[in-house]
């Protein structure tokens, strides 16, 4: 049933671009529309994309702020997007779980899709995260660190944790991966992107210089979240996650494990619980009120705000700020 409605929807988005085409009489472009069209499905991929092209294109977004990414269905105007786009980007087929099927129908011959997680080796959430539920922040780091280089072969694509963006290291990848997209499209102004990927890259390896030296010598390494979101942070800096809920925000625990998760954070006099703006805060507010911690918001960067970006906030911002959150119980 779900396949033939992204048929359906296909179907739609096709006649869509067959009608603009036909409505467009003229044989010279404008200005704006020589500009390469680009584009993304949720914010991370969208600044990421963004800072790569640069003044050559123009960038959107699919999934708006306020938006849950999890939860997200393409529309068949979306569908239209992405199929009258020069390029579209993605995270990883295991987020946005809706691309392989919208890709059956898209002519890739005229869009070229970057998948923009392509060659990071992604980690199984029962391997990773399963193993941070029985760590403390008095095991070193030494003993933590062969956790997340673990890998479950049982596990299923579906518990491939897809968060690469929170790692800054990854996210350069990523940038990379975005660069050699664009360019493959469009080799003209492959000078200009060669050089707005270098220098944000740059960036973000400023960043990650920064997340290392915050977290170098901590004694306390475990932080509580609402959800696993922050795997890959966690492993590049050698910390413990121990998240209340899995992959995504909506699974929650049972009441076994949501005692469990209560007993560790009073054990361990945790007094920090992060939650997310997206998401309800509902679980970390109860684990807060019983355990006599407080709720301090930690962003998984699924979505910004249009005001939250005309204030300035962007991903590395946002990502700095966060680092300060962590600091809260990371000492």
């Amino acid at each position: 049933m779900k396949k033939k409605l992204y048929l359906l929807v296909a179907v739609i988005a096709a006649l869509t671009l067959v009608v603009a085409g036909c409505g467009n009489g003229s044989s010279k472009d404008s200005a704006a529309d020589k500009k390469l069209k680009v584009v993304t499905t949720f914010y991370p991929m969208y600044e990421f994309s963004k800072q790569v092209v640069g003044n050559k294109g123009d960038v959107s977004v699919l999934i708006g702020a306020g938006v849950e990414p999890h939860d997200y269905e393409p529309s068949a105007k979306d569908v239209a997007k992405i199929t009258e786009a020069d390029v579209f980007v993605y995270n990883s087929q295991y987020f946005e779980t809706w691309v392989p099927k919208v890709l059956e129908n898209i002519d890739t011959s005229r869009t070229t899709v970057i998948d923009a997680s392509k060659g990071i080796k992604l980690k199984d959430f029962t391997a990773a995260e399963e193993a941070a539920h029985e760590h403390d922040h008095e095991h070193g780091e030494d003993e933590h660190e062969h956790d997340h280089d673990h890998d479950n072969e049982a596990a299923t694509d579906a518990d491939k944790n897809p968060h690469v963006w929170l790692d800054p290291v990854l996210a350069q990848k990523q940038v990379e991966n975005i660069q050699a997209g664009l360019v493959k499209k469009d080799k003209a102004n492959k000078t200009t992107y060669d050089e707005n990927a270098k220098t944000y890259v740059k960036k973000l390896d400023e960043l990650d210089a920064r997340y290392q030296a915050a977290f170098e010598n901590a004694k306390e390494k475990t932080f509580v979240t609402s959800h696993a979101a922050f795997g890959y942070l966690a492993n590049r800096y050698h910390l413990n996650q121990l998240p209340i809920a899995g992959l995504s925000p909506e699974a929650e625990p049972s009441p076994k494990e949501m005692a469990k998760i209560k007993e560790f954070i009073t054990k361990n006099d945790i007094k920090v619980i992060y939650f997310e703006a997206l998401a309800s805060p509902k679980l970390a507010e109860t684990l807060a009120t019983e355990t006599g911690a407080k709720t301090v918001e930690l962003s998984p960067l699924e979505g910004l705000t249009e005001a939250q970006q005309k204030q300035g906030l962007d991903y590395i911002k946002t990502m700095d700020n966060n680092l300060k959150a962590l600091q809260e119980s990371i000492k």
